[in-house]
């Protein structure tokens, strides 16, 4: 086996821990009733708004009339808004309301909690690895800052 191809299954084994690790870190928390989905959408609102809603129907897999359904339900819940383009009046950008980043700030504090008691008894020089090596993916496999 060539690196490459090591280097693809690790990709694979780590993508399918991360899904399992968010699960974990998501499972106890109390979203009152917010949907799974609709959870997810507000995720990645926080990490990357504002976004359209053919961004937010392409990352999560989801239709975009399925997409629109979940919009209107965040905004109707004071979770979300939606604000037009000021040079296409057509094309329109979703983000976290005031209230849905509030949401979000509490739902990412219980996951920080359950984070931290994960990471306590690492090493110092193991968080700077694990932070490094976290960096290198985000530039190169991800592309967080492209």
């Amino acid at each position: 086996m060539d690196s490459k191809d090591k280097l693809f299954g690790q990709m694979v084994s780590h993508i399918a821990a991360s899904h399992q690790l968010h699960y974990d870190m998501t499972k106890g928390m109390p979203m009152d009733d917010i949907t799974p989905l609709q959870y997810e959408i507000m995720e990645f609102l926080t990490v990357k708004q504002p976004i359209t809603l053919s961004e937010i129907s392409e990352c999560k897999g989801i239709s975009m009339p399925n997409t629109s359904r979940e919009i209107r339900k965040l905004t109707e819940k004071g979770l979300c808004e939606k604000i037009e383009d000021r040079e296409d009046r057509r094309k329109q950008y979703i983000r976290l309301s005031t209230l849905g980043e509030e949401k979000m700030g509490m739902a990412f504090g219980h996951m920080r909690q359950l984070f931290l008691q994960q990471i306590e008894h690492v090493p110092e020089a193991d968080l700077a690895r694990i932070s490094e090596a976290l960096e290198v993916l985000g530039t190169t496999i991800f592309r967080a800052n492209s």
